[in-house]
């Protein structure tokens, strides 16, 4: 029996993901070396604390603060420690002395991601990242190789889970915001300062991973329009859960006509209505979903946890086993499959529809001007909803208004709101927000 190769591997960062990759390389070695060809032996871990306390017991000695020494003799290195600096650097050099290198590192590959494919691409070795994206499931290499001959036209995705839990529990337990993400806090969601989920950012950085790959084309965080959930009231979840639909934070990628016969991409993230019968409107709690919608193979939706120490090792191990097998069998790295022609498009490209709450005057004529005005503007109201109210102070009547659109360009939708507000029946408007899927 011919026997195996062995095959270093180095370990960059050591917290909920990095402590369960390095638990799996150690307890199932005997199990991954017949699935990889070679046995995969856990040259070290560098971290920046040797004495921080850890959920896996590990052996203390694989422990160094020295990454940049063991980058250099490993065959593969594992970058969990999220950041640009020194992750980056730690990758070129990884890159740069013929390592094939696995990363989660969403932020680092929106930001620098073609950089770092171009070093990969000219030393022929791979550069993996299946768990930069919703955790657990496996969804850019159906993209990149199961999807790679047919065209994809729209990506839609829940890829943040602190931020589908939060607006999962303002629609099933009537939660205001800022209840809904202390729970989020106390159930261990959300981070202490949740800013990059609830800002969107983490999303954003995952669309541009989602696009780049989908349309094949390098996308980065300056092509994705970017809004966060902050915003969203109780009394939003509420009209929506009334008119049918369900408010989720989507990450958005699709191609459309960019005017004589040429195409773009659209890449965004914001809170979005969905009708409640979508099926990414029954993705609750923590969980992700992508949806992803091709010419040919029609529609397709990838779910499951999307964070989490061992969901998302569970990635980085796929990633790992299929760079070592690629060494093992000898040959180049998979290249970026980009081929730059696609240009990115402004959020005023879009077709979309809006749902747009409005708090009015209470008195004749009110509605005949807002219609009016939408149609002036050419955008047709497809649902239009008043609920009277009346001060207790004041004993004043005013209307809530609640209306939804058919689909129409982002930018005459914009100039609509934009005219509504200069309306003097309006007393303010109380929220603006995408639909999808109706």
């Amino acid at each position: 029996m011919t026997e195996l190769r062995t095959l270093k591997v180095a370990l960059l960062g050591c917290g909920n993901v990095g402590a369960q990759v390095a638990r799996i390389l150690i307890d199932d070695a005997g199990t991954l070396a017949p699935r990889t060809g070679a046995r995969l032996e856990l040259a070290g871990i560098a971290v920046r604390n040797l004495d921080a306390e850890r959920e896996v017991d590990l052996p203390r000695e694989l422990f160094t603060t020295d990454g940049e020494t063991l980058v250099k003799d490993a065959d593969l290195v594992i970058e969990l420690m999220g950041g640009i600096e020194p992750a980056r650097s730690l990758i070129l050099s990884a890159i740069q002395n013929g390592a094939s290198v696995v990363t989660g590192n969403k932020a680092l590959l929106a930001a620098d991601g073609p950089a770092l494919y171009e070093e990969a691409d000219k030393a022929g070795v791979e550069l993996s990242y299946e768990a930069a994206v919703a955790g657990a499931i496996p969804i850019l290499r159906p993209i990149r190789d199961s999807l790679s001959g047919d065209r994809i036209t729209r990506v839609l995705g829940i890829v943040n889970g602190t931020t589908n839990f939060i607006l999962d529990q303002m629609d099933s337990t009537g939660a205001q915001f800022a209840d809904a993400l202390a729970e989020a806090q106390r159930l261990g969601y959300a981070e202490a300062d949740p800013t990059a989920d609830v800002e969107g950012h983490d999303a954003a950085a995952k669309a541009a991973i989602l696009a780049s790959l989908s349309f094949h084309t390098r996308f980065d965080l300056e092509h994705v329009y970017c809004e966060g959930i902050t915003r969203v009231s109780a009394a939003d979840i509420a009209a929506a859960k009334e008119a049918g639909f369900v408010i989720k934070l989507l990450a958005i990628a699709e191609k459309i006509g960019n005017g004589g016969g040429s195409e773009g991409v659209s890449v965004r993230v914001h809170p979005t209505l969905l009708p409640r019968e979508h099926p990414l409107a029954a993705v609750r709690g923590a969980f992700n979903a992508v949806f992803v919608e091709a010419e040919n193979a029609g529609e397709l939706m990838f779910y499951g946890q999307g964070a989490g120490g061992t969901p998302t090792a569970s990635a980085v191990l796929g990633d790992l086993v299929s760079a070592a097998r690629r060494i093992v069998l000898g040959g180049p790295g998979r290249i970026e499959s980009t081929t730059g022609h696609v240009p990115a498009l402004p959020i005023d490209a879009a077709t979309t529809s809006y749902y747009i709450g409005l708090d009015v005057a209470d008195q004749p004529g009110v509605l005949a001007k807002i219609a009016q005005l939408f149609a002036e503007h050419g955008v047709s109201i497809e649902i239009m909803r008043q609920t009277i109210h009346r001060d207790a102070d004041s004993n004043v009547e005013s209307a809530e208004l609640r209306i939804v659109t058919h689909r129409a360009s982002e930018a005459a939708l914009a100039a609509t709101v934009e005219a509504v507000k200069g309306l003097d029946v309006i007393n303010s408007v109380t929220s603006v927000l995408r639909v999808e899927g109706a």
